[in-house]
């Protein structure tokens, strides 16, 4: 436990961390890789080149100095903050280096501001969260090493299946070298997978949706291309121009604290672009049990080219009480039942959904997401039946 005058230092410092804003972590951050450039094979260096990482940590700081004296708020943070750090492998000796550029950034920017009794104050903090992260994710890789089929540390896996499955999508089946069983994983949840691609100095981890039901035998992954966006699309173009079956990838056991949560309820499945790859995971995965409930199956598309799992979709409809449709932004296909054109308008068929008791899950991006949640909160469901998932620096709506 921090000392109470621990606790009274660290929140007296929240309005000079708010006034220096992001400049503290972009610091922090070239500080750091500066010294160690062993953890540019770590952390995403895309979301470092748009300042989404240095953003995203800067809130993470806010918070916990906010909450420091009441750690239970920030308790769903930490959770999917672990699971994202699993999927990176990181270690638990990784916190002291980041601890110590932490504090050498806040002496560097804050200068005389930065006292004896702010450092103590500061060094304690973050020990007490390191130390927290560290127990959950070690629970975590613990966990997953127990588990049938489950491992800790990278695993390598060779490319079985590439399926193209729209103009952007590509799938990757990916099954074990060591033709060992794989751990199950709950729908929803994504898998770290890591490559070095050509002609790039650092090794890349990035996460995907696993997309399909557990088998135990291999996963399955599919990925977007990201035109026209260097940064972004580093992995992604790699993957779907160089990678081919045969081909091996590293990968950290599934993780994610975003997944079907099984219940006696219908399920509404809502999503747009590439965010329907966990919702098609969890869709396999009510077929695969069989339910009676509904089931609907809500996705927003730019056009038909894009589509990707649409006949798959359709096909399972004769398999369980699936209702589905598809909003496309352009080219509409005419006169098909299960197709509207434009952005996707709940309105439009909220006579059907089950407003009152059904759960609704969201992928996609953010904006969309916000889009989506006010119209379900419009239409009378209630925020605890609304789940989502942000891939990326996490962002709350």
């Amino acid at each position: 436990m921090l000392a109470q005058t621990h606790i009274d230092t660290v929140k007296a410092t929240i309005p000079v961390l708010a006034s220096a804003g992001t400049a503290i972590t972009e610091h922090f951050y070239k500080r750091m890789f500066t010294h160690n450039p062993e953890l540019k094979d770590v952390f995403n260096m895309s979301h470092q080149a748009t300042g989404r990482q240095p953003a995203a940590l800067f809130d993470a700081i806010a918070a916990y100095a906010t909450h420091i004296d009441n750690l239970d708020v920030l308790t769903g943070a930490v959770m999917r903050i672990a699971h994202k750090h699993t999927s990176f492998n990181i270690k638990a000796d990784q916190y002291a280096i980041v601890g110590h550029h932490l504090i050498e950034t806040l002496r560097e920017l804050l200068g005389d501001a930065f006292t004896p009794e702010i450092e103590e104050a500061w060094g304690a903090a973050y020990q007490q969260l390191a130390d927290i992260f560290i127990q959950v994710e070690g629970d975590l890789y613990k966990a997953n090493a127990a588990k049938d089929g489950g491992w800790e540390e990278f695993r390598t896996f060779r490319v079985a299946q590439k399926q193209l499955e729209s103009e952007l999508v590509t799938s990757f089946v990916l099954e074990p070298v060591d033709q060992q069983p794989v751990m199950d994983y709950v729908p929803g949840q994504y898998l770290g997978l890591k490559v070095h691609p050509s002609d790039h100095e650092f090794d890349e981890i990035r996460q995907y949706s696993l997309s399909t039901a557990p088998n135990g035998k291999n996963y399955r992954i599919s990925v977007k291309r990201e035109l026209n966006d260097t940064k972004n699309g580093v992995v992604s173009n790699y993957l779907h121009d160089s990678v081919e079956v045969g081909d091996e990838v590293a990968l950290m056991p599934p993780a994610g604290d975003f997944h079907y949560q099984e219940r006696e309820r219908p399920v509404v499945l809502i999503s747009a672009g590439v965010g329907l790859t966990p919702m098609n995971a969890i869709l396999d995965t009510l077929v695969q049990q069989g339910t009676n409930n509904p089931v609907f199956y809500l996705h927003a598309c730019r056009t038909p080219s894009q589509h990707s799992f649409g006949e798959h979709v359709a096909s399972l409809a004769e398999r369980i009480n699936l209702t589905h449709y598809t909003w496309f932004e352009h080219q509409a296909p005419e006169n098909e039942d299960h197709s509207l054109a434009g952005q996707m308008q709940l309105a439009q068929i909220a006579e059907i959904l089950p407003v009152n008791d059904g759960d609704f899950y969201l992928c996609g991006p953010v904006g969309f997401m916000m889009f989506a949640k006010a119209q379900l909160l419009s239409l009378g469901v209630s925020e605890d039946r609304i789940h989502y998932e942000v891939f990326g620096p996490h962002q709350s709506f």
